[in-house]
């Protein structure tokens, strides 16, 4: 058994990765810490845990305590889960590192390695360029050996890590320009996080279907970070990815359809298909669609599965991404990085 922190286990990802930790056979949640002045119970903040609260390895301890590297070491802890705002996780990982406590960071702090870029999507400055150095990527169906030895993983954005399954086989093998492509994505809403926020009230939101941050969205970055490193670069003074995304008005799921031209001659909806299985052929979390049917939110939701799918139209290429933001698009890959970075099967506690 391994204990285990979440640190702000009271936003949307943070209960999910908690309910995912319950049912975990090797990983226990030894410790939960809150920035809040005045900490919460975790199981009154969200009635749902009342009763639920205890893992094979015993009773989790629903009182949420302050943010404190000494004492979550003392907790026997680790590897903590950071379920922060970006510039929190910033302040809190280098302390955690220090105390040889590994570190699965769900904010963006650590996704974007050009400080400038980073600087320029989220509005502060990157105050921890040491360990931005030396984060790996968490993507594991493109990034596992990487992983396995890290001690500081960045968990991907949930519209990239979409973005990334579906395009990255068709780049790896040249089959589309990577100057050509479009990502048009929607998401329920619990990807804006718990705050507060107008837009995001039944009012406003219900019965509504919106696009936001057309060409500037903060994932724009990333998504076209993990193409160039992991695909086929662009070439010099190419137009980058294209990213739209939608606000759908559904708790919970991302759907991506994405367009592209292809390098060269026409191409095959089959040979097409063929590389998608190629490339996921044996992973454990990625499904490829065949058939008609594509794939559609509820096929994803509450699981840690991508659903992608492919089609032809002469030169143009369609692909189809579904998965569940806050599992796959979050909490569920934190798991998965969380169980390379500690020697487990990678699917443990996500069956």
């Amino acid at each position: 058994m391994i204990p285990v922190a979440i640190l702000g286990p009271t936003g949307y990802t943070g209960l999910e990765l908690l309910e995912w930790l319950v049912r975990h056979p090797s990983l226990h949640v030894a410790y939960l810490a809150t920035a809040r002045e005045k900490q919460p119970r975790i199981d009154e903040e969200f009635p749902r845990l009342a009763g639920r609260l205890r893992s094979a390895h015993g009773p989790i301890d629903p009182r949420c305590r302050p943010i404190d590297a000494a004492a979550i070491q003392a907790a026997g802890v680790k590897l903590a889960f950071l379920c922060l705002p970006h510039e929190a996780a910033m302040h809190h990982a280098p302390t955690l590192l220090a105390s040889g406590i590994k570190v699965v960071d769900l904010s963006a702090a650590y996704r974007i390695k050009d400080r400038a870029i980073y600087e320029r999507a989220y509005g502060h400055p990157h105050t921890d360029a040491e360990n931005l150095a030396h984060a790996e990527y968490g993507l594991p169906e493109w990034n596992r050996d990487a992983i396995r030895s890290a001690r500081l993983v960045a968990n991907p954005g949930c519209y990239p890590t979409a973005a990334a399954i579906a395009i990255l086989p068709m780049l790896k093998a040249g089959l589309i320009d990577p100057a050509s492509i479009i990502v048009n994505a929607a998401s329920g809403a619990s990807g804006a996080g718990r705050e507060a926020k107008p837009h995001l009230t039944l009012v406003e939101s219900g019965d509504n279907f919106s696009a936001y941050g057309i060409g500037v969205h903060r994932h724009q970055p990333e998504i076209q970070q993990t193409l160039d490193r992991y695909g086929e670069p662009r070439p010099a003074n190419a137009e980058g990815v294209l990213f739209v995304p939608h606000l759908l008005p559904v708790e919970r799921g991302i759907l991506e359809t994405i367009y592209a031209t292809t390098n060269g001659p026409a191409l095959r909806t089959a040979d097409l298909l063929l590389e998608l299985k190629n490339a996921y052929d044996g992973e454990p979390f990625v499904t490829v669609r065949e058939g008609e049917a594509t794939p559609t939110l509820r096929d994803v939701q509450h699981t840690n599965q991508v659903h992608v799918a492919v089609r032809s139209f002469g030169e143009r290429v369609v692909l189809i991404a579904a998965l569940d933001n806050l599992v796959k698009g979050a909490s569920g890959q934190a798991i998965q990085n969380a169980n390379l970075m500690l020697g487990f099967e990678e699917t443990a506690g996500l069956a």
